[in-house]
């Protein structure tokens, strides 16, 4: 596996969105499958084709797809083909806005999200190889479900064997019950998918304005052009500015799939590549989702954007609070901006800039000012819970709450896995206690962080001395790859360390810890984990 995984580059697969929109699609989808895969999955009387019309998946997997006919049945495809089955199965056999909800941050790569199924078993049956989300993103009849445990068990025979799976009857539960509760969450034919299949996908032609937050870097706005290229796709060139002042521009492409996903592979002034992995959710008019750097994906920031010229939208509110007594530039970003500000009693403030794409005030909160969360309102425009007044920070939660990076590097071919960590300020509620349900979120507060030992095994072994460092910006960069003569038995740089973040809130420290494993290389990586 990992031979086929080192191979996908020469292939032009691209690893981090799991498509090629760098090209046109220029020929005919059906044409292609019949020519390239009618050889093994024969047509039926009603014209669909054995296996390949009994699922239903996004683009990344029918990627993924690909890539093992290729590399496992020796399927001969051009790149130009394998865009065009792409594009033509994702189409045909995509999935519609509303069943990718809820795990799109697999395809998005988004970092420390904790994975799991809708019950313990599904969890521990699909999610101790790969991604409950990367089986959440498919649609089958129960017949295919069951070949699909037919085919993991052929394709890895051990898997009855290994860490809660040699406790039971695995297969004897995985053949019947696991497929019975697989087939009905995630059924082939759907009401959603029926309403869906027929819609054309958008022309995203034009002006987009965006907003979006990067971790350890800060909020960034800006304008992305989409031009339609002849053969299709799309040409887009983006320019963002971040909080502290400066801009990056890119250029490049993006495809759209299955009538509301799009692909975006793009280069920025520096050089660096990224992706860009999108959805319409159904609104033509908008796009949200998450970019990441292509060889670096846990570098990588949301994106809410809204086409401009479409109806009136706030799309952020930046800084998202206000202490009691505390006067504050606050700016609202969005597009169509007109009408009348509104934040709520105890709150004044005056425009210093006004535009249709952004208002910029000078607010100062009374120290009478009801604490919580507030709507702001532009004219007919409202963000739900948009700014937060409060008096005092109370607790600080540092996100992501445990997740892992990866040494790498010291020679050897894979680059480290950083982790990039903030600080949450939260104000206790109505119950006057912190760490109850009732607490609330003030926001992305500067912090100072730190890196120890998370228990006394790390400590024995001095873990936070090898593991890696913590930088000013709150990210995580870990050791080298390979054994460190230095330690016990000469092992490598692993550890496992409790991340601290200390805020300063106008002379009371508080401080927020978090769990971070740094582990090994990442050997397999597949474009859905």
């Amino acid at each position: 596996m990992n031979i086929i995984w080192r191979m996908l580059p020469a292939f032009g697969f691209t690893l981090a969105a799991g498509l090629l929109p760098q090209a046109a699609v220029a020929q005919d989808g059906a044409a292609v499958l019949n020519a390239r895969c009618a050889s093994c999955h024969e047509e039926r009387a009603d014209g669909s084709r054995n296996r390949i019309s009994d699922v239903r998946k996004t683009p990344e997997a029918w990627g993924m797809t690909l890539v093992r006919m290729i590399n496992v049945h020796g399927v001969k495809l051009t790149a130009e083909e394998r865009r065009t089955l792409v594009q033509h199965l994702s189409d045909t056999q995509g999935l519609a806005p509303s069943e990718s909800a809820g795990y799109r941050y697999v395809l998005e790569k988004t970092p420390g999200v904790t994975d799991t199924g809708p019950t313990d078993e599904l969890s521990q049956f699909c999610g101790r190889c790969h991604t409950y989300a990367r089986v959440a993103l498919q649609r089958r009849p129960k017949e295919d479900w069951l070949k699909l445990v037919h085919f993991h068990l052929g394709q890895f025979p051990t898997t009855e064997y290994q860490a809660l799976g040699r406790d039971r009857d695995w297969w004897g539960i995985a053949s019947t019950k696991i497929v019975e509760e697989l087939a009905k969450l995630l059924p082939l034919e759907s009401d959603a998918w029926t309403a869906w299949k027929d819609t054309p996908a958008p022309d995203l032609s034009g002006t987009w304005r965006f907003t979006g937050h990067r971790p350890g870097v800060g909020h960034y706005d800006g304008l992305a052009t989409l031009t339609a290229k002849s053969g299709g796709g799309y040409q887009m060139t983006t320019k963002a500015t971040y909080s502290d002042g400066k801009t990056a521009e890119s250029s490049g492409s993006a495809v759209v799939y299955s009538g509301h996903e799009v692909r975006a592979s793009m280069k920025n002034s520096d050089g660096q590549a990224w992706r860009a992995v999108l959805s319409t959710g159904g609104n033509k008019d908008a796009l949200t989702g998450r970019w990441f750097l292509r060889d670096n994906d846990v570098i990588g920031g949301a994106v809410n954007s809204v086409r401009q010229g479409s109806a009136a939208r706030i799309l952020s509110v930046e800084p998202a609070y206000i202490k009691l007594g505390q006067t504050k530039q606050i700016t609202i970003h969005g597009s169509g901006l007109a009408g009348d500000v509104t934040l709520g009693t105890g709150l004044k403030f005056q425009a210093t800039e006004s535009s249709t794409d952004k208002i910029v005030l000078e607010i100062t909160a009374d120290m009478g000012a009801a604490t919580g969360p507030r709507d702001v309102k532009v004219g007919a425009s409202a963000l739900p819970g948009a700014l937060v007044v409060y008096d005092k920070v109370d607790s600080v939660k540092i996100t992501p709450a445990a997740t892992i990076a990866r040494v790498g590097g010291n020679g050897g071919p894979i680059a480290p896995v950083p982790a990039q960590f903030e600080a949450i300020g939260y104000m206790a509620g109505g119950d006057g206690k912190t760490g109850t349900e009732d607490d609330v979120r003030i926001g992305i507060m500067p912090a100072t962080w730190t890196t120890t030992n998370f228990d006394d095994a790390a400590a024995a072994l001095k873990d936070a001395d090898f593991a890696g460092k913590i930088t000013p910006t709150g990210l995580f960069e870990p050791a080298g790859a390979g054994p460190n003569p230095a330690r016990p038995m000469s092992t490598n740089n692993a550890g496992n360390l409790a991340i601290v973040g200390t805020v300063d809130d106008d002379g009371n420290k508080l401080e927020g810890k978090a769990q971070l494993f740094v582990t090994v290389q990442r050997f397999v990586d597949p474009p859905i984990r």
